[in-house]
């Protein structure tokens, strides 16, 4: 499929379609009654180990079946379909490859399971795009861990696919090779694709991804653009922290503050502030250290990230 044609179709059905879907194993439920919409663009999957990600990517790829529900991918059932599966490309979690084969061995070889006719420009492609042209003759037991998934990513991308199911992929990758990840997958995104990155990497996904899909618990606990969810929790109080060569004063003069809920002074000396009127506080905090001649050396909020976003809906 081209370019031009995965744009598209991107603008009709949604890339995928999970209808009430629960996974369990014996009397564990790993998947409970989960319904989401992923569209074209980029989606982050997010929740700590055991809330149900890679079970409910495992279902989305077709490699599990539902216990109950049913899953949709470019507008078809997602198991029993050769033809589909050559529109989508899977990266896992597992970190299998055969050491012995070279980078190159390795694409060529997927390149071949999705039946590519020719071989070598799509190889040659999938290579260039995951930054390791130098290091595609060398074998894979030489690699680096980072390099071995960024050449993974490679073989799943070698096939020109238009869903991309990527579980964990910054595993192992240095700061620049996120760098390089992030400009790639916005590269796809770009073209069309639609790209549901499963990551416990929070900061990374939340300056890479449209949307993102929180799981608890094996439950879908929030969907949306990350400052959309936290809009969400404004009855809750903001964290600030602020940090002062004075905090003991600093925290008793807050205290008396109309903005301030609480303040907690934590081990470092430094102040978590919780308030329900942020406007008000930013306000208070200078003028209240200029009358108390105290020196002010950071002022910073703690609920602009998916990390807190993430916390308060566990918490919840």
């Amino acid at each position: 499929m081209t370019t031009e044609e995965i744009a598209q179709a991107a603008v009709r059905e949604p890339s995928i379609r999970v209808d009430s879907v629960s996974k369990w194993f014996g009397n564990v439920v790993a998947v409970n009654d989960v319904s989401l919409q992923v569209q074209p663009g980029i989606t982050g999957l997010l929740g700590p180990n055991g809330a149900g990600k890679t079970t409910l990517l495992r279902m989305i790829s077709g490699l599990a079946k539902p216990s109950e529900g049913s899953i949709e991918l470019l507008g078809q059932p997602v198991r029993g379909d050769p033809q589909l599966y050559r529109r989508i490309g899977v990266m896992t979690e597992q970190e299998a490859v055969y050491e012995s084969f070279t980078g190159r061995e390795f694409v060529t070889f997927s390149a071949k399971m999705y039946g590519l006719d020719p071989v070598e420009p799509a190889v040659d492609k999938a290579i260039e795009r995951a930054g390791l042209v130098e290091a595609s003759n060398r074998p894979l037991g030489t690699y680096s861990r980072g390099m071995r998934q960024r050449m993974r990513l490679a073989a799943t991308l070698v096939h020109e696919p238009e869903l991309l199911l990527l579980d964990e992929p910054l595993n192992g990758t240095d700061p620049r090779q996120r760098l390089e990840f992030q400009r790639l997958m916005r590269s796809l995104a770009e073209e069309g694709r639609t790209i549901l990155i499963s990551s416990h990497i929070l900061e990374e996904v939340e300056t890479l991804a449209d949307n993102i899909l929180l799981m608890v618990s094996g439950k879908l606990a929030a969907s949306g653009d990350f400052r959309a969810i936290r809009a969400k929790l404004d009855e809750r109080p903001y964290r600030v922290r602020v940090d002062t060569d004075d905090p003991r004063s600093m925290a008793a003069a807050l205290i008396g503050s109309e903005a301030v809920d609480s303040v907690a002074v934590d081990s470092e000396e430094t102040l978590v502030v919780l308030s329900s009127n942020v406007t008000a506080l930013q306000q208070s905090i200078p003028r209240i250290a200029k009358e108390r001649n105290i020196r002010l050396l950071r002022v910073e909020p703690l609920d602009e990230s998916l990390e807190s976003v993430f916390g308060y809906l566990v918490d919840a």
